[in-house]
């Protein structure tokens, strides 16, 4: 690599030495420790979810899952080229979508359950009608969004007319998908944009990046409101938390956090008994259980408020790609590239 020129130099020294000024008035200002403050709180019942249901019908690597408001399906894409939408009460498969490019890296399912979205290394986010077939009667795609010039990362429906997408060229867009333009396009992280999660109210959101931050927007502002530092190493996912006031992450560092937006800077700090990065997170819907994947092939669980392990799901037989709580709480869903999906309650 080339070296740097003096003013790129000093450019990165400013930088680093704003950030560690950052830090400093973070500290100065934390007065206390969540675990401390929470450690008179009654302990929460070590986790005890049980595989209801293994999801099988992909037959290569899964990449991510995501669930449908109704919390009963959810949609899976897979790198054998199709997304498959399964009802997993009974564990059938509803719909099978076979995509045109199988490089898929994340899907989304739209809340009102009409619409679910993929994309992945074909610099497109392609979106499709769960209601309405094609020709060859799988559901029938209605926009490809093309324009990236970097694979698609993370996606996310504001609604059925809107998506969110972030992506390698370090940008993120609003989409109108009636009009099948972009309404807003902009630099958002010095990195690939690898994760977003929408808040409770859908009028903010959370990214994280290969830049190793977080950034928390406004749905329609193209400025950051606040940035979050702290990960060693590339933030791979974001939740935001029940409440809207705070978000976990989960991160290639080896470890998950918990960042309080009020007091703009991490509260908790959570380790795997093992030695592993994690790849995706999630929270209960009371914001008590904190759930990372891991490339141990496991889910580690965490109390979010005495900072302490409560336990780790084993069955999957390769690294844990990605994972989805369902919106009313009672189940999670996980994926693999041991191609199979688990249904855990």
């Amino acid at each position: 690599m080339p070296k740097d020129d003096p003013e790129t130099t000093a450019l990165k020294k400013e930088l680093t030495d704003l950030i560690a000024k950052v830090k400093a008035a973070q500290e100065k200002v934390a007065d206390a420790k969540l675990a401390e403050k929470c450690g008179d709180l009654g302990d929460v019942p070590k986790i005890r979810f049980v595989t209801k249901k293994t999801l099988k019908g992909h037959i290569n690597k899964v990449n991510s899952v995501h669930y449908s408001g109704d919390s009963r399906h959810c949609v899976t894409g897979s790198l054998d080229g199709k997304l498959i939408i399964w009802d997993t009460w009974s564990g059938n498969k509803v719909q099978v979508i076979p995509l045109r490019s199988a490089w898929v890296m994340s899907v989304a399912f739209a809340p009102s359950g009409n619409f679910v979205a993929c994309g992945g290394m074909d610099n497109m986010c392609t979106v499709y009608d769960v209601n309405n077939r094609d020709a060859t009667g799988a559901a029938k795609m209605v926009r490809e969004l093309a324009g990236y010039e970097g694979f698609l990362s993370s996606c996310r429906f504001l609604d059925d007319t809107h998506i969110l997408t972030g992506s390698g060229d370090m940008k993120i867009c609003v989409w109108d998908l009636e009009a099948g333009k972009r309404e807003m396009d902009f630099n958002a992280h010095a990195g690939d944009v690898v994760s977003i999660s929408l808040g409770p109210e859908m009028k903010t959101y959370v990214t994280g990046s290969v830049d190793r931050t977080c950034k928390l927007w406004d749905v329609r502002d193209e400025k950051a409101n606040q940035t979050f530092f702290g990960h060693e190493a590339d933030v791979n996912s974001v939740c935001y938390h029940p409440s809207g006031q705070a978000f976990a992450t989960a991160s290639e560092d080896k470890t998950a956090r918990l960042f309080d937006i009020r007091s703009d800077q991490q509260l908790g700090h959570y380790t795997p008994p093992g030695n592993s990065g994690f790849t995706s997170c999630a929270l209960s819907l009371s914001g008590r259980y904190l759930l990372a994947g891991s490339d141990d092939n496991a889910v580690h669980s965490w109390d979010t408020l005495k900072v302490a392990h409560t336990g780790t799901l084993n069955a999957h037989e390769n690294r844990v790609t990605s994972i989805s709580v369902a919106p009313n709480g009672i189940a999670m869903a996980s994926c693999s590239w041991d191609q199979s999906v688990r249904v855990w309650g």
